[in-house]
């Protein structure tokens, strides 16, 4: 009866706890989970019970569970108070399970109870009887009970402090237990899940669901939100969807949050993170923001493509074909790094056509020069090559990682920067799935990548040994160029040729083999339009030929390829006149044909014949009725542009700002979607109809280029703005001779593009009308029917004398001044105020490059001259605090450092929130067995309790009580002449007055938790007052007052470091004052070793005192100086926090820490 029967979806992740549960169980070990609420701790263990028909009792501990709570239960019959056995002695006489939960709330002395019983194997009962392990030690005693050899104990606990604020039940009695941690389940063994609780549920929700979750949790083991979202939730979110299907995925996710939604920084962050996993919550029904559909003007009847009817009455010309082997070098081992995608879902708020993104980790100067996608059982890779330096990401357009190869020794970037390496990719199929082949047109070098193996390979096509010699760099018109195709790559084959030869080779990767095909003519360009079909493009003429070749060349001797003349001929126009027509060459071309229905569509008349859709610069899209199968006639049909787009060499666009592009871009920007009837493409802003797609009044936005999609279904187009590039390489010419728009376009699947912004962020798009409608209809089912400037340090020797200090001339034309003793704001000069210099009176930024003087010159400076520039120092400081404090609130100023650490000051806030005290009260401790009569148990006394006295002793808190004291801060603070003087390097002093302006805004209010003070040290002093104790500042004015203060000391403060003197000074101090708990922090930059400062003297003090939780934090440093630092210094007391928003999570790892230790 008392074996339990729960609801239970069995996973993976809770099969495997419960096995190593067992063998423990097995074993006669007393469990213990440990594990966050709502990850499903009571439900393992009532799965547990029941596979195993094992009875459990069951009992729950609280803050106020004593020991006789714990072994005796009141209950009422007949009118009187009648004491039964507890859960606990039921289960040791019976021989049952006992589940004690909760068990970290429970007071230690409670717990201790547990540990007897368990240890021991004794217990003394409230009502005198005595538990046993042991029958032979009963001896015909009486009042005692024996344990049941099947008695086990299961104990469940939250892991300590924060957020639970439960006692460390592991540390104290973790010993005595077979311990098993509990986690929430991995994603796959969630959403394994989930599909049972919600079968009916769509899986793309389940999957969101999942990923929003495990990122919430995520940020609460940061401390960045205040509750850990358990499963518990997602299962109860699921529960509900199954069973109201029509009810919005957003508004039953409102259901869990909405208590979080009055606090507008936690649902700021809630909000961000559903809408990165694609949950629209706050978004309307009408929230939709699809492209403008303008019109496509009527088709046109081109006239015809012929094969073979030359003028001299020649059929074909015949192409010799030879064949060889290919030499294979290598194979490389080369080293493939893993990183992690952050994808973004990009309908959130509204829905458009872009449907998610992610970035690729490039560098400032790399470029992306191709991209090209594989498709094998339903898993879409991308592939992005970049080429300065060269290399290769490839990723799972639905995974969470991607993958980098660096082949910056295969393609190396020479010295003076001309040669522009130029890669393309192409991905090869089953049996070759996972490999790929990268092409350099330049130096013709074509390797064979294995991403599953690790290997590269170099293939020489026989064609390279007979090669001339390559020309050099400085001969740059006679540079080759060697290119790529690749529309068969997935068939394991591909055809280089070089751009004004004459001939064609064809590399079969799986055999092994090239055949290499000669021809009569001088190409330009070569379209692969059916596997024994190519079109041909002369170079000088751009005359157009069909090559046709055997399906299979045989590999021994010589095959033989035809080679027709392919005429274009204009409709004829009677009395047998004929147009010249001037010859356009296609942009891209279909390697495959329309379906009947969509060629039927297109063309207005049912019509069943083999067709290719390709286009051009002069038309939106082109299709040639019976081409290339049949040899009669055929019929072509465009869509013409109102304009001709701008010859692809040398167009002027604004994105490169004004720069002259020389040379044709490599890149088309074109693919045909053959399954959507659509022809996309990548425009500049400056080929597309702006004025008719904004409204007059709207300005349009700045962008990478424009998606054309032309649908030749619904005879519409449409132009889709990419968003701009958030970096691009500086190399502009470089880029120019890539592309013509800052965005590479590939297609994704059968009904969408990729698109990829040489700033390396990918985006999905969906093109396709029926794609477009279906995902619309789902999205709105989850609705629910209702630059910092680089700084440039020179070392200078300047060779004058110093003569007395001065402020100088201040140039009204801001020049840079060099070494001279005249201007203000100079460098690497003497005598006046400025950076890098000697003898001047103080620092003055004036934002040119840095000219330093040596340190021993700046020595060398006389006593008197240091000592009158020190005077001029103060006097100007003196100045300046007066300013400071006479001048006008400036909202603007604060707000820079204010507004950068808003979400810092809420984090820290919430730390704040859950701290609990630490120090020891004298008071009276109750539930003793010896001292005073406790009036409260006098009852208890008469029942048999024997604990009823009182006695007074230092108590430990219990974790979560309130602070009877305030904890004590000493926050010491850098602001030395090295913090302004590197400022612009990596803004060290910005860093320090922003953390700073957090401490200030999230300690207000706190006063009966926290007493802090600010102090500062530089060459000036050790013990610099900036916010003294019993003058907090009270509002923005005042604290803007300290952060202007910080400033101007660290400008006109002398050189020098205090470090170690105004820590030690923190420490002495601040005991010196009764307080829950002390804390010295020292912000610093990581300058000590130019001053001689050993890191072991730094690490002697910050330990000196057991009392004072010390800890260094470094927010400067040059180079890796402050984690060199790091590794010397005692584990734990120091940190290293180049970005100001990581500084709340370290404070509460310090926090936490103290609070976990004793003192």
């Amino acid at each position: 009866m008392k074996v339990p029967d729960v609801l239970f979806y069995d996973n993976i992740q809770h099969v495997i706890v419960m096995e190593d549960m067992l063998k423990d169980f097995l074993l006669g070990e007393h469990l213990l989970l440990v594990g966050n609420q709502g990850v499903g701790k009571n439900k393992i263990v009532d799965r547990f019970l029941h596979l195993l028909n094992r009875p459990r009792e069951y009992i729950q501990l609280h803050r106020d569970t004593t020991v006789q709570t714990l072994t005796l239960q009141p209950s009422v019959k007949d009118g009187l108070i009648v004491y039964e056995d507890s859960p606990l002695v039921k289960a040791v006489k019976l021989g049952h399970i006992l589940v004690v939960d909760e068990a970290d709330k429970a007071p230690t002395n409670v717990t201790c109870i547990l540990k007897t019983l368990v240890e021991n194997g004794e217990m003394i009962l409230a009502d005198g009887r005595r538990i046993v392990a042991n029958s032979a030690n009963v001896n015909g005693r009486e009042n005692v009970v024996v344990i049941h050899p099947d008695f086990r104990m299961i104990v469940l606990a939250n892991r300590p402090g924060f957020p639970f604020l439960g006692n460390d039940f592991f540390g104290t009695l973790g010993d005595i237990f077979s311990c098993h941690a509990v986690d929430n389940p991995k994603p796959h063994s969630e959403l394994e899940m989930l599909r049972q609780y919600g079968p009916n549920v769509p899986e793309p929700i389940l999957q969101k669901l999942v990923a929003a979750f495990g990122e919430l949790r995520s940020l609460a083991d940061q401390g960045i939100i205040n509750y850990p979202y358990s499963t518990r939730e997602v299962v109860n979110i699921v529960k509900h969807l199954q069973k109201f299907p029509t009810e919005g995925l957003s508004s039953v996710v409102r259901n869990v949050f909405d208590f979080d939604s009055y606090n507008n920084d936690m649902r700021e962050i809630l909000i961000n993170t559903l809408h990165k996993y694609g949950i629209p919550i706050g978004a309307k029904p009408t929230s939709v923001q699809l492209a403008k559909e303008l019109t496509l003007p009527e088709q046109t009847f081109m006239g015809y493509w012929t094969i073979g009817q030359a003028r001299s009455g020649m059929q074909k010309l015949l192409c010799p074909v030879e064949t060889h082997h290919i030499d294979i070098k290598g194979p490389a081992l080369i080293n493939i790094q893993e990183y992690p995608i952050e994808r973004h879902e990009e309908r959130s708020l509204n829905f458009t056509e872009e449907c998610a993104s992610w970035r690729i980790p490039l560098d400032e100067i790399n470029i992306i020069c191709d991209i090209a996608t594989s498709h094998e059982n339903e898993q879409n890779t991308l592939y992005v090559v970049t080429c300065n330096p060269a290399s290769l990401y490839f990723m799972n357009m639905t995974g969470k990682s991607g993958f980098f190869v660096d082949f910056f020794d295969i393609f190396p970037r020479t010295a003076n920067g001309v040669w522009h390496p130029f890669v393309t990719v192409a991905p090869l199929g089953s049996p070759l799935k996972g490999q790929v082949v990268l092409h350099e047109q330049q130096s013709n070098v074509i390797l064979l990548l294995d991403t599953t193996g690790r290997a590269l390979h170099r293939l020489i096509l026989p064609s390279e040994k007979f090669t001339s010699k390559k020309p050099f760099w400085w001969n740059k018109e006679e540079a080759e160029t060697y290119k790529m195709c690749k529309e068969f790559s997935h068939k394991n084959w591909l055809v280089f040729y070089k751009e004004k030869g004459n001939s064609l080779t064809v590399l079969d990767v799986l055999e092994g083999r090239t055949h290499t095909i000669s021809l009569p003519i001088n190409l330009k360009t070569v379209f692969l339009v059916a596997e024994d079909k190519w079109l041909l493009v002369e170079s000088k003429t751009n005359q157009k030929y069909l090559l046709t070749k055997p399906a299979h060349i045989e590999s021994e001797g010589s095959g033989v390829c035809q080679l027709y003349v392919l005429k274009e001929e204009p409709p004829s126009t009677g009395f047998g006149v004929t147009q010249e027509t001037e010859f356009s060459i296609p942009h891209k071309i279909s390697s495959d044909q329309l379906s009947s229905e969509h060629l039927s569509s297109a063309v207005e008349q049912k019509i069943a014949s083999p067709n290719r859709i390709l286009s051009d610069e002069k038309n939106y899209a082109t299709i040639v009725v019976g081409f290339p199968d049949l040899m009669s006639p055929s019929e072509v049909y465009s869509w013409k542009r109102p304009s001709s787009l701008h010859k692809r060499s040398g167009t002027d666009t604004s994105f490169y700002r004004g720069k002259k592009k020389r040379g044709t871009p490599k890149q088309s920007n074109c693919v045909t979607l053959l399954d959507t009837n659509q022809v996309v493409r990548i425009l500049p802003p400056g080929e597309v109809p702006l004025k008719d797609i904004y409204p007059k009044d709207v300005t349009p936005p700045q962008t990478s280029g424009y998606i054309e999609v032309t649908d030749l279904q619904s005879k519409k187009l449409r132009y889709i703005p990419i968003p701009r590039s958030e970096s691009l390489s500086p190399y502009t010419t470089w880029l120019s001779t890539i592309s013509d728009t800052d965005a590479l376009l590939a297609e994704w699947d059968k009904s969408g593009v990729v698109t990829v912004d040489m700033g390396g962020h990918i985006r999905l798009w969906e093109t396709g009308l029926e794609r477009l409608q279906r995902s619309l209809m789902e999205w709105r089912n989850m609705i629910g029917q209702d630059d910092r400037n680089m700084q440039i340090t020179i070392n200078r020797d300047s060779g004058e004398d110093v003569s007395s200090p001065k402020h100088g001339k201040e140039d009204p034309d801001n020049m840079p001044h060099v070494g001279g003793n005249t201007w203000a704001g100079g460098t690497g000069g003497r005598d006046t105020a400025g950076l890098g210099g000697k003898g001047g009176p103080y620092r003055l930024d004036a934002g040119h490059t840095v000219y330093q003087v040596s340190q021993a010159e700046k020595d060398a400076v006389p006593e008197e001259v240091k000592r009158a520039a020190r005077e001029m120092g103060q006097r100007a400081f003196q100045q300046r605090l007066k300013e400071i404090q006479m001048s006008e609130y400036d909202a603007a100023t604060y707000e820079r450092f204010s507004g950068a650490v808003r979400r810092q000051v809420h984090s820290l806030r919430i730390i704040l929130d859950n701290l609990q005290a630490k120090g020891k009260e004298r008071q009276w401790l109750r539930h003793q067995a010896t001292g005073e009569l406790d009036d409260a148990k006098i009852i208890d006394g008469l029942t048999g309790e024997k604990a009823i006295y009182k006695r007074r002793g230092e108590l430990e808190p219990q974790l979560g009580s309130p602070q009877q004291k305030p904890k004590r801060l000493r926050l010491v603070v850098d602001v030395s002449g090295s913090m302004y003087r590197f400022n612009r390097m990596d803004g060290r002093l910005e860093r320090t007055m922003e953390a700073v302006c957090m401490v200030m805004e999230a300690f207000e209010n706190y006063e009966e938790k926290f007493q802090y003070d600010i102090v500062g040290h530089s060459g000036d002093g050790y013990n610099i007052g900036l916010v003294p104790m019993n003058k907090i500042p009270k509002d923005n004015k005042q604290r803007l007052e300290i952060l202007k203060t910080m400033h101007a000391h660290s400008q006109f403060c002398m050189s020098g470091d205090h470090t170690l003197e105004g820590t030690e000074h923190a420490i002495k101090e601040i005991v010196k004052e009764e307080a829950d708990e002390y804390f010295v922090i020292v912000l610093s930059d990581a300058n000590l070793s130019r001053y001689g400062i050993h890191p072991a003297k730094f690490a002697q003090i910050l330990t000196r005192d057991p009392q004072v939780n010390a800890f260094a934090i470094f927010i400067g440093s040059l180079g890796d100086q402050a984690t060199r630092l790091q590794r010397t210094l005692p584990a734990g007391r120091s940190f290293v926090a180049m970005d100001t928003k990581d500084i709340p999570q370290i404070l509460q790892q310090i926090f936490t820490s103290t609070m976990l230790s004793s003192v």
